[in-house]
């Protein structure tokens, strides 16, 4: 009987978790740790610009540790005249859409926001900048690294956010907003996670390059399977909502304090702990530390499906994503939303997985919106929907799940993935079984059962902690097989037949089968 008081207590931690895991793309965030710091870490990149002038250091209390559910609405303050060098080192600042819900704070994972942004040069150059953001109130850790935007630049920004709905507001008196040309999603209906400033100009004046042979895009090259690698268009790839978050990593202390990811905002939140250190038994009187550790900054990360492809899918399979120097990071190489979205536009063959009207945050009150699908693939460089089927969310699932360029790829490279680490080991022991989770949570969410007439065709299987440790994906249509169960675990229940969708949690479908980050509900969220 004990045993299986801590089974069912295993199994109710483990769908908590998921839970959260499908309220938000926080499983990118919680995985830290020197893989994503390798990528993106770095220090300043280049002179020039302007700085916005901090005050005398004023003393914030710290954040209140998260009770119960965080607050899922979040605004962000735009700077003034964010396209420019100044707008882009100028931080963000985070605040609570309705207060009365309680505070959002950027070093909350659950709450965190991310912008990112991309510099073309008339030359076809293009660099990234990661604008800082803060809480409403408080200073960066340290002073924000200088951005360059040489004359004739086309700048674009992005936003990603670890909850359900942001929303862009102007800073202060300013014209934030208006300067910086910024889309929210459309009149009563933010997009949810996503936003962007001036994208569809940039993505004009990179293709105009491009086309000039001023802007190189690389070859997305071949996979160890022997087929193209893939993008962040590819149906083997893509979710429930494809094209959304950004890359953007900050650092964050344990009192709230949030940097940029390079060499300065380590060193100074790094330092904050050295010194609080000082003073204790354990140290000798110069104050280096004798035993105890030195504390050290949290990884913020923007859970995205930008990330998955380019720093877990694409090592796996031997690719290398379409990367630039990041300014606000060393100048290292970094991948990026824009970056991915030129090198999509450029090479990825048919079929190609253009954002559905069904993507939950094209939704309208759980309504289609063809208003609302164009406003979000324009931001992500993607055509308009046509009058030939294009946006459909039954042929988006037929091809997702039928076609073998689709999710069939991940299950043919089996091999592959099961060798390579998880985005999430607390969903998944590796990346084969996470990304076959993740798609049968996409069958669910994008309400491919209700729009085919069909079962889920992933089964999967879980072991005794809750954990996803196989699955198996049939035909459409077809009795699925069941796989041979774990070691010591018995088989789940296949999807069909589950009274919870694939993360053990009740779904909450609208009127079209899908969360609404538009409307009341709050949108299921993975990588």
């Amino acid at each position: 009987m004990r045993k299986n008081r801590s089974i069912s207590a295993s199994r109710s931690r483990h769908r908590e978790r998921a839970r959260r895991w499908k309220h938000s793309k926080l499983w990118l965030a919680l995985i830290g740790g020197p893989v994503i710091l390798a990528v993106v870490a770095g220090s300043v990149f280049a002179a020039g610009g302007h700085h916005r002038s901090f005050p005398g250091r004023r003393r914030a209390s710290t954040p209140p540790a998260p009770t119960g559910e965080p607050n899922p609405d979040c605004t962000l303050l735009v700077p003034r005249k964010p396209l420019s060098a100044r707008g882009l080192a100028t931080p963000y600042e985070l605040v609570a859409t309705d207060p009365a819900k309680g505070p959002c704070h950027e070093a909350n994972a659950d709450q965190a926001a991310f912008v990112e942004a991309a510099v073309l040069t008339e030359d076809g150059d293009i660099s990234i900048y990661h604008p800082l953001v803060i809480d409403k109130g408080r200073r960066p850790a340290t002073r924000p690294a200088r951005a360059t935007v040489p004359k004739g630049s086309t700048v674009g920004i992005w936003f990603g956010f670890n909850n359900a709905r942001l929303t862009l507001r102007a800073s202060g008196h300013s014209h934030g907003l208006h300067e910086g040309r910024c889309v929210n999603g459309v009149k009563g209906s933010v997009f949810g996670q996503f936003a962007y400033c001036n994208a569809p100009a940039f993505f004009r004046a990179a293709h105009d390059q491009a086309a000039r042979k001023k802007l190189g895009i690389p070859a997305l090259g071949t996979a160890k399977d022997g087929l193209p690698c893939p993008t962040t268009r590819a149906f083997s790839v893509v979710d429930q909502d494809g094209s959304d978050n950004v890359v953007t990593h900050y650092l964050a202390d344990a009192h709230g304090r949030i940097a940029q990811n390079n060499a300065a905002g380590r060193a100074a939140l790094s330092g904050t702990g050295r010194v609080a250190n000082r003073g204790d038994r354990r140290h000798r009187h110069d104050g280096r530390p004798r035993s105890a550790k030195v504390s050290s900054p949290v990884d913020l990360a923007n859970g995205s499906d930008n990330l998955l492809l380019t720093q877990f899918i694409d090592p796996a399979l031997g690719c290398r994503p379409f990367t630039a120097p990041d300014q606000s990071g060393d100048g290292r190489a970094t991948s990026a939303l824009a970056l991915d979205e030129l090198s999509a536009a450029a090479g990825q063959k048919s079929p190609i997985a253009l954002i559905p009207r069904t993507d939950p945050m094209a939704l309208i009150d759980g309504r289609l919106s063809t208003e609302k699908t164009d406003a979000y693939r324009v931001g992500v460089g993607m055509p308009a929907i046509t009058g030939d089927g294009d946006g459909d969310g039954a042929t988006y699932c037929r091809t997702l799940f039928g076609d073998p360029a689709g999710i069939r790829r991940v299950f043919d490279d089996r091999a592959i993935f099961e060798s390579a680490p998880s985005p999430d080991p607390g969903t998944a022991p590796n990346l084969y079984a996470f990304l076959a989770a993740r798609a049968s949570q996409t069958f669910t969410d994008l309400g491919c059962e209700r729009l085919l007439g069909l079962p889920d065709p992933v089964t999967l299987t879980r072991n005794g902690d809750g954990l996803v440790v196989d699955a198996v994906l049939a035909p459409l249509g077809t009795t699925r097989a069941t796989p041979t169960p774990a070691d010591g675990a018995p088989t789940a229940t296949p999807a069909d037949t589950d009274p919870h969708t694939a993360d053990g949690v009740p779904a909450a479908p609208n009127s079209s089968g899908s969360a609404s980050p538009g409307g009341t509900a709050t949108p299921s969220r993975r990588g």
